[in-house]
């Protein structure tokens, strides 16, 4: 049985970004959505519809997240039960009112990742000292992505659509060639700073099966890793890799056995931010209808100092 290689080894040669957008960069190749290109998103609006790419967060049938992580826990500390049975704060006047509180992971929704999430070699992205993680992010936080905003064209790549499948196979993968096919077959093209939104159904198919059914033999579909991926990445100047999986690739690249390597080969060295988790259910039969795969992407993660991770509800104008 061959050994699986340390990530560092296997990305040797990998491209890096680091240092493009200076030392102090804390938001990668999210640099390349300058006004310009917040304009040809804008330019891509037709008909106005908005399409909202958060899942519910405390669905009753369970909320889909990464194995070992749970789904918020939400629960009332104030209703209307409270002024029933006296323990409510009268207010002048005599309003009653609820609250609640939630603990949650901050990657248990749909979320984007810091870029400083995964690292290799004990940097993180720009070169940053991994132990400036240690008890909090104090570089590349999810902070500065949240700060900045997220704003350009999108293109939706419907693979589960082209391959005709509701949701792509446990482990099934594409590549970047395959997407160039996805776009050709769908009659619209990628362009450079696009940010990439890929559907494969997998999300959507939690809703449709148990959890047990979903989690058993979990192994994710998605992207995987080859180097000329990367590159096709790099020659893009991609900003943003958005899908409706839980980490964006394929859970282990097939070929070597590593987990997750793009986490580091996108987004530790080319600095891309990941968005995960995302419903596009509703947007995807919107573009299939009407074939238009182009939109308005815009998105902004809750501020969260020091955050690994924070929720984000998406919002896309078609």
């Amino acid at each position: 049985m061959t050994e699986t290689p340390y990530v560092g080894d296997f990305l040797k040669d990998s491209p890096r970004n680091w240092g493009k957008w200076g030392p102090d960069d804390e938001v990668g190749s999210l640099n390349y959505l300058t006004s310009a290109e917040v304009l040809r998103g804008v330019a891509e609006v037709r008909s106005g519809e908005v399409f909202t790419l958060q899942v519910r967060m405390g669905d009753p049938s369970g909320d889909p997240v990464w194995p070992g992580r749970e789904g918020i826990q939400r629960s009332n500390v104030m209703d209307e039960g409270f002024f029933q049975r006296g323990e409510g704060v009268e207010t002048p006047g005599g309003a009653h009112y609820s609250d609640d509180v939630a603990t949650m992971y901050l990657q248990a929704s749909t979320q984007y990742d810091s870029l400083g999430h995964v690292w290799y070699d004990g940097q993180i992205w720009n070169g940053y000292d991994a132990a400036t993680t240690d008890g909090a992010m104090q570089k590349a936080s999810v902070l500065p992505i949240a700060e900045r905003g997220v704003v350009g064209r999108g293109v939706l790549l419907d693979v589960a659509r082209h391959r005709g499948k509701a949701a792509l196979d446990k482990g099934e993968t594409f590549t970047h060639e395959d997407l160039l096919d996805v776009a050709r077959a769908q009659g619209c093209t990628i362009e450079k700073h696009d940010v990439l939104v890929i559907r494969t159904g997998f999300i959507g198919s939690f809703y449709r099966q148990s959890a047990e059914e979903f989690y058993d033999g979990f192994l994710e579909p998605g992207l995987t890793y080859s180097p000329e991926l990367v590159q096709w990445f790099q020659d893009m100047e991609i900003p943003n890799l958005v899908t409706d999986t839980i980490a964006n690739e394929v859970t282990v690249e097939p070929s070597s056995g590593v987990t997750l390597p793009l986490h580091s080969a996108l987004m530790r060295n080319l600095g891309v931010a990941f968005t995960e988790i995302a419903w596009l259910e509703d947007l995807a039969a919107a573009c299939a209808a009407d074939e238009r795969w182009t939109f308005l992407y815009t998105a902004a993660p809750l501020k969260i100092v020091s955050g690994t991770g924070a929720p984000v509800n998406p919002v896309v104008v078609r």
